[in-house]
This record gives structure tokens, C-alpha cells and sequence, in this order.
């Protein structure tokens, strides 16, 4: 089964799951994996990591969304950001 990557014709009910992730209510989908992948015009690869640029997990503008190839390659940018900008920053994002 092909899988439609155009924008719902109205904004599907939401809920934020444990981890602070919006989720699609009626198919458990996670919002930011599914706009990440309308982004790419592509399905994600089960190895490839959607990350929010500016740490917000609320934030699923496709503009905010980065996709890395697997989780090391994530870590390795968070470990990065720590490096330059201390951990709480490159976990957490900017303090309001």
C-alpha cells in the first residue's frame, strides 16, 4: 500500500504522549516522523532520526525538523552542541 504524504484536509485530534511527543490520536503516529516525511516526500527509514533543531518537541514545523541518517550520527551532534554550548542547551534547547 502506497503511503499519502499530503497534508490532511483538516488537522487531525493530537495528544502528547510520555516522552513529550505529539502523536496522531486514531493511528498512534508520531507528528514529527510524519512531517518529516513530507518533508523528504519519501517514507523515513526505520534508522533515521527526526530531530527538532530547536529542541522543542512541540515544534513540528518541517523547518525545525532535521533528519539524521541513524541515531549515532544524532548523538554525535547533541554530543557536539554540548561541547559548544553545555549540555543542558544541547538537551534541554534555550532557556526562556
Amino acid at each position: 500500500m502506497k503511503k499519502n504524504f499530503n497534508t490532511y484536509p483538516r488537522a487531525p485530534k493530537t495528544h502528547v504522549n510520555s516522552s513529550g511527543y505529539r502523536v496522531y490520536n486514531n493511528t498512534g503516529i508520531l507528528v514529527h516522523r510524519h512531517m518529516a516525511e513530507i518533508k523528504l516526500g519519501r517514507p523515513l527509514n526505520p534508522c533515521e532520526v527526526v530531530h527538532h533543531i530547536d529542541r522543542n518537541k512541540q515544534n513540528n514545523n518541517p523547518n525545525n525538523l532535521y533528519i539524521f541518517k541513524n541515531q549515532q550520527a544524532h548523538w554525535n551532534a547533541h554530543k557536539q552542541d554540548a561541547k559548544k554550548y553545555g549540555t543542558e542547551y544541547s538537551f534541554m534547547g534555550k532557556k526562556k
